[in-house]
């Protein structure tokens, strides 16, 4: 399929596709005149993406998990490399929590002082 096509069945923009096969995501084949195709596989890579993208991981993260999912299902091959990853990854947004925690918190005060008069 083209890349047309792809993006209607994903809900993806063009753009954003050819900005995953930039950075190394997504590897259509070409057709002698330069056409990109895609494949099942390419959607099912797409629906990955958008799974880790949704927990938080950024881009370069996701281009290291990939080559570790097996099957269908968003299940990775065990490694310590993906372990050391995912704890990072965890710690990052225990972090990120844990601002948003006092964010509201501030919020909250300043809402309660205006409402107080």
């Amino acid at each position: 399929m083209k890349i047309g096509e792809l993006s209607k069945q994903t809900g993806i923009s063009i753009r954003m596709l050819r900005y995953y096969e930039e950075q190394g995501l997504l590897h259509p084949s070409r057709s002698p005149s330069g056409y990109r195709h895609y494949t099942p596989n390419d959607i099912q890579t797409l629906t990955r993406i958008q799974l880790l993208s949704a927990a938080g991981m950024t881009l370069n993260t996701i281009l290291q998990f990939l080559p570790c999912i097996r099957g269908d299902r968003p299940i990775f091959e065990p490694c310590d490399e993906l372990r050391n990853l995912l704890h990072s990854e965890i710690k990052a947004v225990d972090e990120k929590t844990a601002q948003l925690v006092k964010s509201k918190a501030i919020l909250s005060r300043f809402l309660k002082e205006i409402e107080q008069g």
